[in-house]
């Protein structure tokens, strides 16, 4: 009985202090090729370079397990996640610009499998206030190419970048 209770004291201690390790992954691109025959429209479709590209993202990411789908709600981004989405059987969840990485977003994703489609402003954006720092700055706009991956684990954060043409 002696040796019971010491088992079960040091059980006790170590799951008090043994640490649950939590792995936070964002995967940030830009929105495809947009229609740029009308530049008064402020929320063009894509067009066809960006309907494939759209699509080629979805086969990029085919074996990234993602919790989470999120756009901007604008035409160019939810059509650029979408593809991704539905082989995931996700919804796209759409998120505002203007409250990049706050702390509702945050506590939302922790510990998931994040996909954002932004912009050539916001997605740089976003992934610096991931990392904390300016690290990259906005992208030409004609650049819908880039891949940000950043990993979280316990707080230590690896960026990547990526070109995906």
């Amino acid at each position: 009985m002696k040796y019971f209770k010491l088992f079960i004291l040091l059980f006790i201690i170590s799951s008090c202090t043994k640490k649950e390790t939590v792995t936070t992954t964002y995967y940030l691109i830009r929105h495809a090729e947009k229609d740029r025959t009308d530049a008064t429209n402020k929320d063009p479709n894509l067009n066809e370079k960006g309907l494939a590209r759209a699509k080629k993202w979805a086969e990029v990411l085919k074996d990234v397990d993602f919790d989470m789908v999120y756009a901007t709600n604008y035409k160019r981004t939810q059509q650029t996640a979408a593809p991704t989405a539905k082989n995931q059987n996700l919804e796209v969840l759409s998120y505002n610009p203007k409250n990049l990485f706050d702390s509702e977003f945050e506590k939302a994703t922790k510990g998931k499998t994040v996909l954002v489609v932004g912009h050539s402003n916001t997605t740089p954006t976003l992934a610096n206030k991931i990392l904390d720092e300016e690290k990259y700055e906005f992208i030409n706009d004609r650049n819908n190419a880039n891949l940000y991956i950043i990993t979280t684990i316990d707080n230590v954060k690896s960026p990547t970048l990526l070109k995906v043409d």
